[in-house]
């Protein structure tokens, strides 16, 4: 799977990130929790709260926003969007 994130501040881009991640050992839903936290990792941002708003994005359009009140600390963007490229 490869991962896309961005991270934004109004309308405008801060940070963009792909990584691409492998586990053939896992489920998707496992794999894709894994990639999130290697993602957020290399970002240096914080792993945000998946809510259930999130799944029906992610099942819908293969990508999801998440927004600074999904994070339990403050964060120094506005949106971190994930989507699947491959």
């Amino acid at each position: 799977m490869v991962l896309e994130g961005r991270t934004t501040k109004g309308n405008r881009l801060l940070k963009i990130k792909e990584i691409k991640y492998e586990n053939p050992e896992a489920g998707f839903s496992q794999e894709l929790s894994e990639a999130i936290v290697i993602l957020c990792r290399e970002m240096d941002i914080p792993v945000p709260m998946w809510m259930k708003k999130n799944t029906h994005e992610f099942a819908a359009f293969h990508q999801t926003i998440f927004f600074d009140t999904q994070y339990p600390e403050k964060v120094r963007f506005d949106s971190f969007q994930i989507k699947i490229i491959r």
